[in-house]
């Protein structure tokens, strides 16, 4: 788990790039209606755990180092809780709770904030807001973060608004030893999950049956969710890169790919590994999950500090075309005619992205590496006039030396899946 020291220096990194005479808010996510009086599961926003360490709904975090009086440098501010709440909700998280695992001295309840607001805004000049900026993301409707914002903008038109989002990526991109020891833990779920996988698949279950055991491993360990919807894909539908219905058979024969992670204390592990639905690969399928694995292989070897994902993208295109031709998916005729992008016909996807707190982690693909970045490396070939999908991923911590496979003890060769599956 992660210590309080944890969150304290989170929130020193980021009051130290403030400017002076600024304030600093940071939002719990929206609690989503799913139908009816029911709410989607609750997942907190990663910024500000990555802050304060709370996984509670409506909390709000501010941050004001100037202020003049020390008691409102922070303050953290959280949902009332009563008899009734614990009757029907289950226990929330007292002041003093709060305080032992974010380190925040200051704990009010959000009900103080309107009252407490017009002094904290008062000594501000600049005020910094963290919105969602990852590049996948579409705001979609109008979320708290927005909400917020726009609140502050009629109540407090004369400040300055700032974004707080590139201070904070700036750190959560460098992974500390803490983070890397909860990751390894979100992988070792995941490891768990596949070898009992393993064990299971045979010809003519479902691929929700897979996705029930991967499930029943991670709950089995107090594992409370994915990090992501698990892809388990056969035959041909491992050709659609994000897969989820998982609802048909596996067939004897098929291959079956499947991506999936556990997520460990906000953390996420991110593994995708192909198997044959029989326990043995055919002559054409070892030659296809070869090339895969060689190119990951290769690909490993080349996420080294300096480097960024479009560079390490284009140089595993030059691999992976060279692996195609290899194994007679393409020619010399489609390199002259397509020239070096002819290997986009069975390989549609990048190579790699970050890893952290969310599957996609911050971070952009002209980001240089540097040591502590967590990154996947997830080379694949899509053959859908074969029915056939390979997609092996493993996930990937920079060093000053080389790289490291965080992964590298979950089963991934060809002879070891098969023994596996058969003994």
């Amino acid at each position: 788990m992660l210590t309080t020291s944890f969150f304290e220096n989170n929130r020193k990194y980021v009051s130290k790039f403030l400017e002076i005479n600024s304030i600093a808010f940071v939002n719990s996510n929206d609690e989503l209606p799913r139908n009816g009086d029911q709410n989607h599961i609750f997942r907190q926003n990663s910024d500000l755990f990555y802050l304060t360490g709370i996984n509670q709904e409506q909390t709000l975090l501010m941050l004001s180092p100037n202020h003049p009086d020390p008691r409102k440098r922070e303050i953290l501010f959280i949902r009332p809780t009563s008899k009734k709440i614990e009757i029907w909700e289950g226990k929330k998280l007292t002041r003093k709770e709060t305080s032992e695992i974010s380190g925040i001295k200051n704990v009010k309840l959000l009900s103080e904030l309107d009252s407490l607001l017009p002094d904290l805004m008062f000594y501000a000049e600049n005020v910094y807001l963290s919105l969602n900026e990852n590049l996948g993301y579409s705001r979609f409707y109008n979320d708290i973060d927005l909400r917020f914002l726009n609140d502050l903008k009629i109540k407090y038109p004369l400040h300055v608004f700032r974004r707080l989002s590139p201070i904070i990526v700036s750190k959560r991109l460098i992974k500390t030893e803490e983070e890397i020891e909860v990751l390894k833990k979100a992988i070792k779920f995941t490891n768990n999950a596949f070898k009992r996988v393993l064990k299971f698949a045979k010809p003519n279950i479902v691929e929700y049956e897979i996705e029930a055991e991967i499930t029943h491993e991670f709950i089995r360990n107090g594992i409370k969710s994915h990090a992501y919807e698990p892809i388990v894909a056969s035959g041909k539908n491992a050709c659609i890169l994000h897969y989820t219905s998982n609802n048909k058979v596996c067939k004897n024969g098929d291959l079956i790919l499947m991506d999936f992670g556990a997520e460990y204390n906000n953390y996420a592990a991110d593994l995708s590994r192909t198997i044959p639905a029989n326990g043995k690969f055919t002559e054409r399928q070892k030659t296809v999950y070869q090339a895969v694995l060689n190119v990951q292989k290769k690909a490993i070897k080349l996420m080294v500090v300096g480097k960024t994902i479009n560079i390490l993208n284009k140089e595993v295109g030059e691999i992976m075309q060279s692996e195609l031709i290899k194994i007679g998916l393409l020619s010399e005729k489609d390199i002259e005619d397509k020239g070096d992008k002819a290997y986009k016909k069975y390989y549609l996807h990048g190579t790699s992205h970050f890893m952290g707190l969310d599957v996609h982690d911050v971070g952009t693909k002209d980001t240089k590496f540097e040591p502590g970045m967590v990154l996947t490396c997830e080379p694949g070939i899509y053959i859908p006039e074969e029915n056939m999908g390979i997609r092996l991923e493993d996930d990937i911590l920079i060093t000053n030396s080389k790289p490291i496979n965080l992964m590298a003890n979950i089963p991934i060769e060809i002879e070891e899946i098969e023994q596996l599956m058969n003994d």
